[in-house]
């Protein structure tokens, strides 16, 4: 090699380890920035709950390691799944008028897209992991996006008693959704370390509910309880399952509603089961699963699913955590076609509703195979 030659090779090794160098401070900053931000009285919170071992959260049952992660980078990249529907969703549009009234005595259920859910239950109304931004991600103009539009416009949205967030990850936990909520009186019940992210966005301390699990409480009438999950948390680099993740149980004098959240299976279920079944309805995940060992220990494939309804007892199974964002490898319709398999193997009694469509689940089930007439 030549001297010239050689010089211009060292000028651009230095240009590529300068450039290399000024990525890795911009990703380190944002990630940061991302990361959940903690007080003192934050951290002093987080040490007393009997799921932080000192430096994490940790599961009941322990997830295992990643897997073949060149294996999960290649399905990643060249997998001809289809991820992402190529034509428009049904969506059943819920009307500003319906926010107007309370809602009447009885349970009544309607799936808003991906874990995003409303309940009717006790007089009240509910809302879990709602999230109706167009992405889930920190940012407005890339990451995942919606594939069909939310069936309620966030402008139309009040009289929501209360949210239930089951952890931090940008597809249950969006800062758009739970501001607009919160400037409507809405409370808030998180899993321990996430007050301090609320209190960032302007919510007010009255409103929040930071609670840990098993710990049962009461709110307008319906007993509260934050049940084991095994996930993960984290919003940026460097918060990774510094917050806890929650399933949830909510409870009315005459009926009993069970949220996942995101989670894998594990024997948790038959103690909640146990503890607070049977359940009149059961909202459990089905997609976002594979491939992959600790994908499949912090996600559930839909046989799980059903396995999980049955764990807890209940009745009628909705379910939910699909068809809305491309969020992993397999096709946007195979979750639910694998979850009525296995709930017909079983004898389940699985409701498929559309979209935004409500139903009561003591009366006859919304059951129509509405993807399949999506092309």
């Amino acid at each position: 090699m030549t001297a010239k030659r050689m010089k211009i090779w060292k000028k651009f090794s230095l240009w590529i380890v300068c450039s290399l160098g000024l990525l890795a401070i911009v990703v380190a900053v944002v990630g940061w920035k991302l990361s959940t931000p903690f007080t003192t009285n934050q951290w002093d919170r987080i040490k007393q709950s009997k799921q932080f071992d000192g430096k994490t959260f940790i599961n009941t049952v322990p997830e295992g390691g990643a897997g073949d992660v060149i294996d999960s980078l290649r399905q990643s990249m060249l997998g001809d799944e289809e991820r992402v529907p190529i034509s428009i969703l049904p969506v059943d549009d819920i009307s500003a008028d319906m926010f107007e009234n309370a809602p009447k005595p009885g349970l009544r259920i309607a799936w808003l897209g991906h874990a995003t859910s409303m309940v009717e239950i006790g007089g009240k109304r509910i809302m879990f992991d709602p999230v109706l931004s167009e992405r889930a991600s920190p940012f407005s103009s890339f990451g995942p996006k919606r594939f069909h539009r939310s069936p309620i416009r966030l402008d139309h949205i009040k009289g929501i008693d209360a949210v239930f967030i089951s952890h931090n990850h940008y597809d249950h936990f969006d800062r758009v959704t739970i501001q607009r909520l919160a400037a409507t009186g809405t409370q808030i019940f998180v899993p321990v370390g996430l007050k301090s992210t609320l209190q960032s966005w302007g919510v007010s301390d009255n409103q929040i509910s930071e609670v840990d699990w098993w710990q049962e409480s009461t709110f307008s009438g319906l007993t509260i309880v934050p049940t084991p999950a095994r996930h993960y948390s984290n919003r940026g680099l460097f918060d990774f399952k510094k917050t806890l993740w929650v399933s949830w149980s909510v409870i009315s004098p005459e009926h009993r509603v069970f949220f996942s959240g995101d989670s894998g299976y594990s024997s948790d279920f038959a103690k909640i089961g146990a503890a607070y079944g049977p359940f009149d309805a059961t909202l459990i995940k089905i997609g976002a699963y594979g491939p992959g060992e600790f994908w499949q220990d912090v996600h559930m494939t839909p046989e799980e699913s059903m396995q999980t309804h049955l764990d807890l007892g209940g009745k009628v199974m909705v379910p939910v955590h699909w068809a809305t964002f491309n969020l992993a490898y397999h096709d946007w319709r195979e979750p639910i076609q694998r979850a009525i398999t296995a709930a017909q193997d079983k004898s389940i009694r699985l409701a498929t509703p559309r979209i935004g469509q409500m139903f009561e689940p003591n009366e006859p089930l919304p059951r129509s195979k509405w993807w399949e007439q999506v092309k």
